[in-house]
């Protein structure tokens, strides 16, 4: 089952049937995570609106209050699929498109032994990849260097910003903070900064934990 048998275009114009991209991702999720993996129907409006993203469906981006040229924030609760579904998604992104995921986790312990060369591999660096998504935003350990504490991801995503404004390279990230825990955890500077460069798309508060 490849993309192209389920989503298709005429003038332009993206035709898709929801469902079977249900199928699609139910299909790739079950190769990567295991026989037991399955979308719940309750997520079926946060993939209908990742998929408006994709292929740039003007009519249900507009309805949704989202842009194409922005990346993607997926929040909500521990356990409810942020980190599957934008692995899965990263299969359906065209090309010049594409991101890899990195935990924000490993990113800080690499800090901890490379210093500042880290903050620059995953923002300014030519070498790093053009699009990455930062896995769960929030929950990497404040980081110490040479007695100075700095807020790694916070350094980071600043820098991004630049990326987005000056070359529109993409971001994108998972978490479970709310938009006021993002700004208590990295400042109101980055908060402002990531309402320009995400679509903010939630979990219901009160959706499954996946893991149980």
């Amino acid at each position: 089952m490849n993309l192209s048998d389920i989503i298709n275009y005429t003038d332009g114009i993206p035709h898709y049937d929801l469902k079977n991209i249900i199928q699609y991702l139910e299909y790739k999720g079950k190769h990567k995570f295991g026989a037991h993996f399955r979308i719940s129907p309750h997520d079926y409006e946060i993939i209908f609106q990742i998929i408006s993203w994709i292929v740039n469906d003007q009519k249900a981006c507009e309805k949704y209050g989202m842009s194409y040229r922005k990346g993607i924030l997926l929040s909500g609760p521990v356990g409810c699929g942020k980190t599957s579904l934008m692995k899965l998604v990263a299969t359906l992104v065209p090309k010049n498109r594409a991101y890899i995921m990195k935990p924000t986790r490993e990113i800080t312990m690499e800090f901890s032994k490379r210093g500042y060369d880290i903050v620059n591999q995953y923002s300014r660096s030519v070498r790093s990849p053009k699009a990455i998504c930062f896995d769960d935003l929030g929950v990497e350990p404040p980081m110490r260097y040479f007695g100075d504490r700095i807020n790694v991801i916070g350094e980071i995503l600043l820098s991004r910003y630049d990326l987005f404004i000056s070359k529109q390279i993409l971001t994108h990230a998972t978490t479970n903070l709310n938009t006021q825990e993002i700004e208590i955890r990295y400042g109101s500077r980055v908060r402002s900064r990531l309402r320009e460069m995400f679509n903010l798309i939630s979990f219901s508060p009160d959706a499954e934990d996946k893991r149980r």
